[in-house]
């Protein structure tokens, strides 16, 4: 099955990312605390966790399908802090980290999906 997760750039990175963003999310405000900077620790935790799940999974289909969850908390993580920009919880600067390791992430996400489809 390749690598193992631990050994992955996109799983060491989606940590960095987790790391990140709990603390960022320290930053906002207090009745935040339950909802949105709840959804975006769990959201940047899902990454790296799906990532693992799925390494360790018996098929790279199933593998596939975790790595799309990931792709898809991403997704809505990066939406998450565009969303504590524009309310003015965070500026671009504050993000700025998370969102450079985002990007990278995403396509280190979109290189694996490729390379795990095509032992399928």
């Amino acid at each position: 099955m390749g690598a193992y997760y631990k050994d992955l750039i996109v799983w060491q990175k989606a940590m960095e990312l987790t790391q990140e963003i709990y603390r960022l999310a320290k930053q906002l405000p207090q009745e935040e605390l339950f909802s949105l900077s709840d959804q975006m620790r769990r959201a940047a935790v899902s990454i790296p966790s799906n990532i693992a799940e799925g390494q360790n999974r018996n098929s790279s289909k199933e593998f596939l399908n975790f790595l799309s969850i990931a792709r898809g908390s991403r997704a809505e993580l990066e939406t998450q802090l565009q969303i504590c920009v524009k309310v003015g919880y965070l500026a671009d600067k504050d993000i700025l980290e998370a969102a450079q390791l985002l990007s990278e992430i995403g396509k280190m996400l979109g290189s694996l999906i490729t390379k795990v489809r095509t032992t399928c």
